[in-house]
């Protein structure tokens, strides 16, 4: 059973919901922020992976990746990008703002899950 801890954040409720609902149930610690400024602060509550939305109002995603691969407490932390943003360049587009993967929206509620858990198992153990 997974123990990673999960930040989600997106500015639409029914995305958050679901996510964390896949997660929780596939046992995941998991917490939520609305906007990108939120996520940066609930980030610095030790988390092991974030998921990143990428068009938010007000801040968007990849700024907000920015920002946090900028900040040295936080830097460490893998930001995935989460998308219905598909086309060609989308997903270079995130991975040079500092994300290490990219998942796309509507998320496969059957894969979600072990998705999530690649790009944990994929990150090198630091605690």
């Amino acid at each position: 059973m997974p123990s990673g801890r999960i930040l989600i954040v997106d500015d639409t409720v029914a995305n958050l919901q679901l996510a964390s609902f896949l997660l929780k149930a596939a046992g995941f610690s998991v917490n939520t922020a609305a906007s990108a400024q939120e996520g940066i602060e609930k980030a610095r509550s030790g988390v092991e992976l974030i998921l990143m939305d990428v068009q938010m109002s007000g801040m968007d995603g990849l700024t907000a990746t920015r920002l946090i691969k900028a900040d040295a407490a936080l830097a460490h932390i893998p930001v995935v990008a989460l998308t219905a943003n598909a086309m060609q360049g989308d997903k270079e587009r995130c991975l040079e703002a500092g994300c290490v993967g990219y998942i796309t929206k509507p998320i496969n509620t059957k894969q979600f899950a072990s998705t999530v858990t690649s790009f944990l198992k994929a990150q090198p153990s630091s605690a």
